[in-house]
């Protein structure tokens, strides 16, 4: 006997995808490599002036400093005057050193007094932008028509069509990977059928696109807002720069290696598993072996199969180390551990719920599903709920840190959200599986050979049937033939109670699937439990000290002659109800200060209550003193003290407190 050898394109699909699998996993391990540690969602922590401050005199600058490292541009701090003129030169100063993350832009000379605006906005190490904006005033506080930025950073329109393109990333992604390895794992046969290929390349085309719009729209999602922005070749140039955007760039390359691993699936192997089934039977060994085993002896078939099983792996994490490289996972705490943890979550979600929707279509539009495909299928997402459950317990500890910040936080009530609906799933799960432990292969025969009739009358019918000139006729045939292929697809899904139940569940499982994706989407762009509560714990700190007196210290200047000083404020104990207020004046080098009158007010902005005038008493040369001072509110506070130096001498300085 001859030996056949086997053609040239057949020889090269396995031999290059592990070879691609090796370079794609040298790419993935130097983004790792390059990966570091930061904490999530970046906070401002300090600015120079503060939120709130009178300074005597014009600042050369106004500083910011954040909590981690932080991306901005020139524009990315806007100063303006009470008229909502800007008077920063636009030039933003990178004043970073070790640990300090600091930004600043000058300011022009000559600033009046008045009450100027400062609004910023960054785009925080974990790809998120955020956003803010806090007055100061010059000499005294007045008026102005400037309105603080009610609209946050990655809001409005263009944040909602970002985020219709991130879910819809994720659900390509979802149902790619995880129609690939139903495919591969639980039904090989499968990768010659038209309703899976279909649904696989609409998958691959769903998150290329979905890909493409989060580039494009990158530059006004964390800048202007607006979608002309869209259309800027210098903004594109600025994200590729960035971390998100090299990620975005590289779950785009890895989308070229995923399409031909399709075309290696739907060609090639499927062309393999289906000679290797015909060979079967032509040799009779066993009888419908195509429908009821998998297709095992054909050395080249297995050959495929461990290319594609190696090169799809790698391609998968690749994709899943996208998100992992460039969202939560890599900022916070212990990210060396977090991000592989999250590419098995984004993997084992993809093996579950993709799977999950391709058994759908498969029990929809394809009736000569095996009862053993469905059985694979259930024993692999069990090992994806196992791997779910571990990495998603990790994920929540890191991500929430502590059960007040699992209630307290819109992280945590997001999270509670998506266990809720995990258990959910789960429940139906269990229900399809007792649908399957009812699966015989004897009952499904007669769909199986009707199936078959059927495909064998589609291929016979052209040459059978003569096509009338007349094409209302011909149209009229056409539906003809289609209901009649209708009705035997309806007469194959409906032949099996047990296959009808199981569809039913599993269509019951890919709808609570779809909330629960929506809910990941909705998590991935909100600042973790963790963050959020620190952050909480640093205004509360800045602002307050618990069962202790409020002491703050605020610099004047009234313009005046020995019109320099400081006034230290005691205000004991700091909460709701009876207070004792001291106030002391000292000059520059820190002697008390005698001036003429001294006078304190205190506003509660939130509620609108105030100002509430107080007067205080004259204790000693530069102290006053006031007691039974009356807060009725909890709440952000703000103290105002007007120091008079002179008869015509006076200035206004005010303080931020949080009063409990």
């Amino acid at each position: 006997m001859t030996a056949i050898a086997p053609s040239p394109a057949r020889v090269r699909a396995p031999a290059l995808l592990p070879r691609l699998a090796l370079v794609l996993a040298a790419l993935l391990a130097a983004l790792f490599t390059a990966a570091g540690p930061a904490s999530a969602h970046a906070a401002l922590t300090a600015s120079d002036p503060k939120d709130g401050a009178v300074v005597a005199t014009a600042p050369a600058q106004v500083t910011l400093s954040f909590s981690e490292q932080v991306a901005m541009g020139d524009d990315s701090i806007r100063v303006m005057d009470p008229q909502g003129r800007r008077v920063d030169t636009g030039e933003l100063r990178d004043m970073c050193s070790g640990t300090t993350v600091r930004y600043g832009t000058a300011l022009h000379s000559g600033l009046p007094d008045g009450t100027y605006t400062v609004a910023w906005q960054a785009v925080s190490a974990d790809s998120h932008p955020v956003s803010g904006a806090f007055t100061f005033s010059i000499g005294a506080p007045s008026a102005t028509s400037v309105a603080l930025p009610t609209a946050q950073a990655g809001g409005g329109p263009v944040g909602i069509a970002y985020d219709i393109a991130r879910y819809a990333a994720y659900a390509g992604f979802t149902v790619l990977v995880g129609g690939a390895a139903f495919i591969l794992l639980c039904w090989r046969r499968g990768a010659a059928q038209r309703p899976l290929q279909k649904l696989i390349v609409r998958a691959w085309v769903t998150l290329t696109a979905a890909t493409l719009v989060m580039l494009v729209l990158r530059t006004p999602y964390t800048g202007s807002g607006k979608f002309a922005d869209a259309l800027d070749l210098d903004g594109l140039k600025a994200v590729l720069e960035t971390k998100t955007g090299a990620s975005l760039v590289s779950r785009l390359l890895l989308l070229g290696a995923a399409a031909l691993f399709i075309a290696v699936l739907f060609g090639a192997y499927a062309r393999r598993t289906a000679e290797a089934g015909e060979t079967d039977k032509r040799k009779g060994k066993e009888k419908d072996r195509g429908a009821d085993k998998e297709p095992g002896a054909d050395k080249e078939a297995n050959d495929l199969l461990f290319g594609l099983g190696i090169g799809g792996t790698v391609v998968a994490g690749g994709i899943a180390a996208t998100w992992a490289l460039s969202e939560h996972a890599s900022t916070g705490i212990q990210p060396g551990i977090a991000m592989p943890a999250d590419i098995l979550h984004l993997l084992a979600v993809a093996a579950w719920l993709g799977g999950l929707t391709a058994l759908l279509v498969a029990l929809h539009k394809i009736p000569g599903i095996e009862r053993e495909a469905v059985q694979r299928f259930s024993r692999v997402a069990f090992v994806s709920v196992l791997v779910l459950a571990v990495t998603g317990v990790y994920q929540s500890w890191r991500q929430v840190g502590s059960w007040s910040a699992l209630t307290g936080t819109s992280y945590g009530q997001l999270l509670l959200l998506k266990v809720g609906l995990v258990a959910v799933l789960v429940a139906v799960a269990y229900v399809s599986r007792s649908w399957t432990a009812r699966l015989t292969d004897a009952p499904a025969g007669k769909p199986a050979k009707i199936a078959r009739q059927r495909d064998v009358s589609r291929e016979t019918s052209p040459a059978s049937v003569t096509v009338p000139a007349d094409p209302k006729r011909a149209a009229q045939l056409a539906r003809q033939r289609a209901a009649r292929d209708s009705a035997r697809e309806k007469q194959v899904r409906d032949a099996d109670p047990a296959r009808a139940g199981l569809r039913r569940s599993v269509l019951a499982e890919a709808g609570v699937a779809i909330a629960l994706l929506a809910v990941t989407t909705v998590l991935t762009s909100t600042e973790p439990g963790r963050t959020a509560e620190q952050a909480s714990g640093r205004d509360s700190a800045s602002t307050a000290v618990p069962n202790r007196a409020i002491k703050i210290t605020l610099p004047f200047d009234t313009g005046g002659q020995n019109g320099k000083g400081s006034v230290r404020i005691e205000f004991d104990p700091g909460r709701v109800g009876a207070n004792s207020l001291h106030v002391w004046v000292d000059d520059p080098e820190g002697q008390p200060l005698d001036i003429p009158e001294i006078k304190v007010a205190f506003t509660l902005p939130a509620k609108d209550i105030g100002p509430l005038p107080l007067l205080p008493e004259r204790a000693a040369p530069g102290h006053w003193s006031a007691s039974g001072v009356q807060l009725p509110l909890a709440g952000e506070w703000r103290i105002d003290v007007t120091v008079r130096t002179s008869d015509i001498d006076q200035t206004t300085v005010q303080k931020n407190v949080k009063i409990g």
